[in-house]
């Protein structure tokens, strides 16, 4: 008995750690970080992207335009509080300065606090309290709660890949859409400018939550690809979640993967990687059932030494390491 159990076959154990510790090898040396092995399972699965809009499709270095410096002074110690990419350019084109107090950032809305003990906003158009408008610019609005409110505009450009991934995205018969908070008719230029049919504009944090719980309750499974806070609930809740590098901490944290390098096209790289990984799986799987169907048994009974079966043991487990090592050059 003691040498038939010496033959228990180790390849079903080693099938799919084997592949997820070559596949996010592979990926990590082309800018992709894979926090778990279950995320390139999931990724693999995916029929739907999702992207937000500034700093995932937009190159999320905004910068003011057409507004005079003495507004952008006015709302800088506000924005110097706040990690949104638009407020951050409003800092930096402001420079160095004092910064608001008892400042409270309210998730897709925008930031509140202090300036000379007078309450001021920096935000959304409803969160400053002017009548919501469409307008076909990025924008934010300041204002003192006592005070006249002000708009500030931005333009942030599409990054240079984002057409060239949404069309390989498509290529691999993936359908893609745009959930943003940004003003409808901006969205819409970007993805016009990209190649996207589908987009949704104005949208908070909850809603964009909302969105992909729709999606899934109609079986999509769905890639959502975001940077800033108020996707941190949609990347949660999406099947497979990706963050660029840039990404604040709770969507990277919310995130499956995250972009260590520029661009897009990391994406493509994790979704063509992730469906070969799930192939040599399989694969693997095979090749551990044909040793459990012949060898083994044939062991047991005493059809085969059982040093031979003990070689063929180690056979199928190398057979396995070396058939998931195929993913490191594969494309």
């Amino acid at each position: 008995m003691k040498s038939n159990s010496a033959i228990i076959p180790c390849a079903l154990g080693l099938a799919v750690p084997a592949v997820q510790i070559v596949a996010s090898s592979r990926l990590f040396r082309r800018g992709v970080l894979v926090k778990s092995g279950a995320a390139l399972e999931r990724l693999a699965e995916v029929d739907h992207v999702v992207f937000d809009k500034t700093g995932v499709l937009t190159e999320g270095r905004p910068i003011v335009i057409e507004t005079p410096m003495s507004v952008i002074l006015l709302a800088a110690p506000l924005a110097r509080a706040s990690n949104h990419p638009m407020a951050k350019a409003v800092a930096r084109t402001a420079g160095p300065g004092e910064t608001a107090t008892e400042v409270v950032e309210r998730v897709g809305l925008g930031v509140e606090g202090l300036i000379d003990r007078r309450r001021a906003r920096l935000g959304r158009a409803a969160f400053v309290g002017v009548p919501t408008v469409r307008s076909s610019e990025t924008e934010l609005w300041f204002g003192f709660d006592d005070g006249p409110k002000v708009r500030l505009r931005f333009s942030d450009a599409p990054r240079s890949d984002a057409a060239q991934t949404v069309a390989a995205l498509r290529a691999r018969g993936l359908t893609v859409e745009i959930l943003s908070g940004d003003q409808p008719k901006v969205v819409e230029a970007v993805a016009g400018s990209v190649g996207v049919s589908t987009w949704r504009g104005g949208l908070l944090p909850e809603e964009k939550a909302a969105v992909i719980d729709t999606l899934t309750a109609a079986g999509r499974k769905v890639l959502m690809v975001g940077d800033g806070l108020n996707d941190a609930p949609a990347l949660a809740r999406a099947h497979a979640g990706i963050a660029p590098g840039s990404a604040i901490e709770a969507s990277q944290n919310a995130a499956d993967l995250v972009l260590t390098h520029e661009g897009l096209m990391g994406v493509i790289e994790a979704i063509d990687v992730a469906r070969a990984a799930r192939s040599r799986a399989l694969e693997n799987f095979g090749f551990a059932a044909l040793y459990n169907l012949i060898a083994a048994p044939a062991a047991m009974i005493g059809l085969v030494n059982p040093f031979v079966a003990a070689l063929a043991m180690s056979g199928s487990s190398l057979v396995v390491t070396l058939n998931a090592l195929r993913l490191r050059g594969s494309r």
